[in-house]
């Protein structure tokens, strides 16, 4: 066992429960807000998060890892609030969420620039898994950076470097955000595993966005954890190939590298919100429990299986 800090402290791993490894509380851009979003009522949206949270336990869902970090409107305070109000850990990240450049804070200031000093990125991230994030009390558990279509920028090889960094000098696993389309997954492993981070503690954000069974057993056969992770965004890829996914790489006897979840929030400024409802009426929490976990029981997943993908897969990331 060992020790994994949630937003109200620290647990065991082994009472983690059933876990969704990668899903948001609130995806919000904290300057858009303050300046155009006339319409935003703090305490309702409080109150939903809660409500829909709270709906989880009853679910079976004990655990939720939340990888929502600089670049996407992290903010310790809010989530505090709806953590006291629900029975379920709420675990946090550090790192930075970019497809291209860093934030002006850092773009003059680091090795080799304007103000030519170690890397700021490796001391921020480490501070909020050691000691806190911002004076909130709340330690980050793990790790997030992203590579997308654009490929790898400097930017982002700047950010998945620090992270890697940061990784070696605590041990906090990682998330990457990657776009499966480009393979970006096998770039993301060849620059970590040159910062000397351990693949088996990397989850490889929304494997599940592809049908392709050689580029995942690739991913899963050099030690990562796949993330299947976008249930309900039918639009990227429909339920049916998803499940399919899933399936053909538990016969393969990968279940013991898999993690589930949504990439579902209870708020996200991107998009309208009745506009994403039509879109995508089953992204939200509640649909691997009530769709996903019956879909794969009945093409013959077994109990075992599904409890190494929810249990056993998140448990073994921190430990």
């Amino acid at each position: 066992m060992s020790t994994v800090n949630t937003v109200t402290g620290p647990v065991d791993s082994a009472d983690l429960g059933s876990v969704l490894i990668h899903e948001h509380v609130f995806v919000l851009g904290e300057e858009f807000r303050e300046n155009y979003q006339y319409d935003w009522d703090e305490e309702e949206k409080i109150a939903e998060a809660v409500r829909d949270l709270r709906e989880l336990k009853g679910l079976g869902v004990d655990t939720i890892l939340d990888p929502t970090v600089l670049g996407l409107g992290r903010y310790i305070p809010r989530i505090q609030r709806i953590a006291e109000q629900i029975d379920l850990n709420l675990v946090v990240a550090t790192g930075l969420y970019t497809y291209n450049d860093i934030p002006f804070q850092f773009h003059y200031t680091g090795p080799g620039l304007l103000f030519d000093v170690p890397e700021p990125l490796v001391d921020l991230f480490v501070r909020d898994l050691t000691d806190q994030i911002a004076d909130t009390g709340v330690k980050a558990a793990f790790l997030k950076c992203a590579i997308e279509v654009q490929g790898l920028t400097p930017g982002v090889e700047r950010v998945m470097r620090a992270v890697g960094q940061a990784h070696v000098q605590t041990g906090a696993p990682i998330t990457v955000h990657t776009n499966p389309a480009t393979q970006s997954g096998v770039v993301a492993q060849q620059v970590l595993k040159e910062e000397g981070v351990d693949l088996t503690k990397v989850v490889i954000g929304h494997s599940g966005d592809t049908t392709d069974l050689d580029y995942l057993m690739q991913l899963a056969d050099a030690g990562s954890i796949l993330g299947m992770d976008r249930f309900g965004l039918d639009v990227l890829l429909p339920f049916e190939d998803r499940i399919n996914t899933v399936v053909a790489l538990c016969e393969r006897g990968y279940a013991d590298r898999m993690g589930l979840a949504h990439d579902a929030s209870c708020f996200i400024d991107w998009f309208d919100h009745d506009a994403k409802l039509a879109a995508v009426p089953k992204w939200n929490y509640r649909h691997i429990s009530e769709d996903v976990l019956p879909a794969l029981r009945e093409r013959g997943v077994s109990d075992k299986d599904i409890e190494s993908m929810l249990v056993d897969v998140p448990r073994r990331y921190f430990e």
